[in-house]
């Protein structure tokens, strides 16, 4: 069991080796909640009243201490700890698609078969699987995804082989060691995109370039940055002054997104390298094309769009010349910033599609973290100031009032403009029957909760016959 105060980026390797989280921090839509998801990973986030001391290894909660080794069982549906071990056993959904060994197959359990059968038949939003990796495309797939519609790339650069050349990259002076840098990033990232694209078939996927504040790929203990510093051969104390240079008041609403590939094209363009010289290469052994859809996120102008668009675009005729070889793909933008939402019709000149970031929407529109809202949400729940948790259940009359102008206006500037969602909402039965409401084109959310959007999808396309 992971348990950390809050986890960030740098912890995925443990939470992919954890059989489940908990942390003291975070609510519904924070990094442990949206990775566990994703992973299938039972979670706990939010519980306040732990005590976790890291240099100790220790956990304390009500009298009870337990420290690194201890047995720990969480219930993700209930929120309640136990110290100790309970038995457990998979649920009924789980037995059916990961039955037997190999890959995950698809699913067969007579609820599922049910719902997929009225999916098919009444349904007209599409689900996709918010997904980073092969054997989570495998899962989502088996689930009845029918595209990706979130692949993080941030979350690839954890990895031990990678994380390195990352830091590299982020300390370098100047723009010949970033490119240097990235240079040992490029075949290790076309390798995650030609296993994503192979998993997926002719399936579309949603590519995001980098998101979020670099600070979150440096160390932060003393011995780590010594290593590093040793390996790359500048001073400890220089290095470590760097680090600490790069640390924001707000990080959520600083250099991130599109910024960074604004201040550093040179990491779009390594990014987008890997991604049609991925889709060449499976193209070129594989029986099917893949369909690339590049996401910009975090843009608020038209003018982010054009810069970060143009370096995508460019790379790719530089590939196709390369390879010989033309691969159909689309450039939009993730819609999660207010201003974003109100210029829709400017931006969707320069876009091909959009998709709505509505962890950040809701996060940028209430003016409240995602992570540190769990201190008085559930007392403004309770006093019924909000009638639920904004970032459970899409808020219709605020960010939802956005949402729809970002799709009228974007659909006068180009009519047949896709749209969709890659927000956590996108699993919510509620917040579906929204989005169809609007004429949205897909869900996308994390691989296990698909079943779910799928007969929710389908309830939707129902409820509006029968009215």
């Amino acid at each position: 069991m992971l348990v950390r105060i809050e986890t960030s980026p740098e912890d995925i390797l443990g939470m992919q080796a954890s059989a489940g989280i908990l942390t003291a921090r975070g609510g519904m839509t924070s990094h442990a909640a949206l990775v566990a998801r994703q992973m299938g990973k039972v979670c706990i986030v939010g519980a306040g009243e732990l005590e976790i001391d890291y240099k100790a290894g220790t956990l304390s909660c009500g009298g009870t201490k337990l420290s690194e080794g201890d047995w720990l069982s969480i219930d993700g549906s209930t929120g309640e700890i136990y110290a100790g071990a309970i038995a457990t056993q998979p649920s009924d959904v789980a037995r059916w698609v990961f039955a037997g060994r190999g890959k995950p197959r698809r699913a067969r359990s007579p609820a599922l078969r049910e719902a997929d059968a009225l999916g098919r038949r009444d349904r007209r939003l599409r689900v996709r699987a918010n997904a980073d990796q092969p054997d989570q495309c495998q899962n989502a797939i088996a689930f009845g995804a029918e595209g990706v519609g979130l692949c993080r790339t941030e979350h690839m650069f954890f990895a031990p082989e990678k994380i390195d050349a990352v830091r590299e990259m982020i300390v370098s002076e100047t723009e010949t060691q970033r490119v240097k840098a990235l240079a040992r990033l490029l075949p290790l990232q076309r390798k995650d995109f030609e296993g994503i694209f192979t998993a997926m078939g002719p399936r579309p996927v949603t590519i995001r370039s980098l998101d979020p504040p670099l600070h979150e790929f440096l160390p932060h203990d003393d011995a780590t940055i010594k290593r590093l510093a040793h390996e790359m051969k500048i001073p400890h104390k220089r290095l470590a002054a760097k680090i600490e240079s790069l640390r924001e008041m707000n990080p959520m609403l600083g250099h991130r997104g599109c910024r960074l590939g604004i201040s550093f094209p040179e990491i779009t363009r390594m990014q987008a390298r890997a991604i049609f010289e991925a889709a060449c290469n499976v193209a070129r052994t594989k029986r099917f094309v893949p369909r690339v859809e590049v996401m910009i996120p975090l843009v608020s102008t038209q003018s982010e769009l054009v810069l970060q668009g143009g370096i995508v675009h460019e790379v790719a005729e530089q590939v196709f010349a390369e390879k010989k070889r033309r691969i159909p793909y689309l450039v939009g933008t993730m819609i999660e910033l207010p201003r974003a939402a109100l210029r829709a019709a400017t931006i969707a000149e320069s876009a091909d599609f959009f998709s709505f970031g509505t962890n950040d929407l809701t996060q940028t529109t209430y003016g409240i973290s995602r992570d540190d809202g769990t201190r008085f949400l559930p007392m403004y729940i309770e006093e019924d100031i909000y009638p639920e948790d904004p970032f459970a259940t899409l808020d219709t009359l605020g960010v939802g009032r956005l949402m729809q102008i970002a799709v009228e206006e974007g659909r006068k500037t180009k009519p047949g403009l896709k749209m969709g969602i890659c927000g956590e909402h996108g699993g919510d039965p509620r917040s579906i029957e929204f989005c169809h409401t609007l004429g949205l084109d897909y869900v996308s959310c994390s691989p296990f909760r698909v079943p779910l959007a799928r007969l929710a999808a389908a309830q939707a396309a129902l409820r509006e016959k029968k009215k």
